[in-house]
């Protein structure tokens, strides 16, 4: 099979519906296939993979070990949803909604430990090395959370606060699902150390276009109501830039808008203090900054100049989404 972002995608998919995580009790293993079924974008395991093909060919040896980057993600997802208490997840009622959240709870537990599983058939002094980056990432993970919630409480958030809690919560395991191409195929110390750079750079950005998109996306195109971040008064990068920006009737209107229960004139009222602050195009800046940023480490990996070029174009995808 040619090694093209869409057959790789099939394989990805194929692979995680052949996947057995239990059976008994029903109740703890139905939520995660539920959980695991509910779609996205297979984004970490793929862009593992790709950057596994820079230095081999025979990627279908690292499918099974990125597709413990998508059940990690996802078990994220399960209790994410619990604290956030979001009713939807892509669309469908989330797993603690579906069930409730101590069933939640537990089946995001066994989640985790099934992504463990799935790293299992490297070899042992690969191993050890993937499950050190791992905790490091998880750890990462679990501590931007932790900031996102406590940011929840306060209201001088700063855009260097911001930019770090993104880093932690998103970038750093796209970083490592890179990075773990790499090291699966053999790469040097030297080029997985810029995949995982790469990552993490283009994490960030990933995290920034989702704010832009929250907002000024197309409903139709966007997959899901824009406004969300508004309604909820959460920290974003236009918020808090919008926050440090506004002076004088700016400052009073948008406070006056925060205060205020989630309404069509809310968003519309933030959505207009943001265009007239200009922060918007400061947020473009930013991404633009961050994918240029990532796409310059990996100019600096060594490797097939056509799978590095294949990686460059998936990027650019994410630059351009849409969704």
């Amino acid at each position: 099979m040619l090694a093209n972002t869409e057959n790789i995608v099939k394989k990805i998919n194929l692979t995680l519906s052949e996947t057995s995580f239990g059976n008994k009790p029903k109740e703890l293993y139905e939520p995660i296939d539920y959980m695991l079924a509910l779609g996205g974008k297979r984004m970490r395991p793929l862009i593992s993979v790709l950057s596994y093909l820079i230095f081999k060919e025979d990627y279908e040896k690292a499918i099974k070990p990125s597709l413990s980057l998508e059940v990690f993600h996802n078990f994220t997802l399960m209790h994410d949803d619990i604290m956030d208490q979001a009713p939807l997840r892509r669309g469908q009622a989330t797993v603690h909604e579906k069930w409730n959240p101590n069933t939640a709870i537990l089946s995001g537990d066994v989640m985790l430990v099934k992504a463990y599983d799935l790293l299992l058939d490297l070899e042992p002094e690969v191993l050890k090395q993937v499950v050190t980056l791992f905790n490091q990432c998880a750890t990462h993970v679990c501590e931007g959370q932790q900031l996102d919630m406590l940011f929840e409480k306060r209201n001088d958030v700063t855009v260097e606060e911001y930019l770090e809690m993104i880093r932690l919560k998103t970038a750093v395991l796209l970083g490592f699902s890179m990075q773990l191409g790499g090291i699966i195929a053999g790469a040097s110390k030297k080029d997985t150390a810029y995949l995982y750079q790469a990552g993490v750079a283009i994490g960030i950005g990933f995290q920034l276009k989702d704010d832009l998109l929250d907002t000024f996306g197309d409903p139709a195109k966007f997959g899901k109501k824009v406004g969300g971040d508004i309604s909820s008064n959460k920290k974003t990068f236009l918020l808090i830039r919008a926050v440090e920006l506004a002076k004088g009737k700016h400052a009073q209107e948008l406070t006056k808008l925060l205060t205020e229960k989630d309404s069509p004139q809310k968003i519309k009222g933030v959505t207009d203090l943001y265009n007239k602050l200009g922060v918007a195009n400061e947020a473009n800046i930013q991404i633009q900054k961050y994918f240029n940023s990532g796409l310059g480490s990996l100019a600096k990996v060594k490797g097939s100049i056509f799978r590095r070029g294949q990686l460059k174009q998936f990027i650019s995808q994410l630059i351009e989404r849409e969704s």
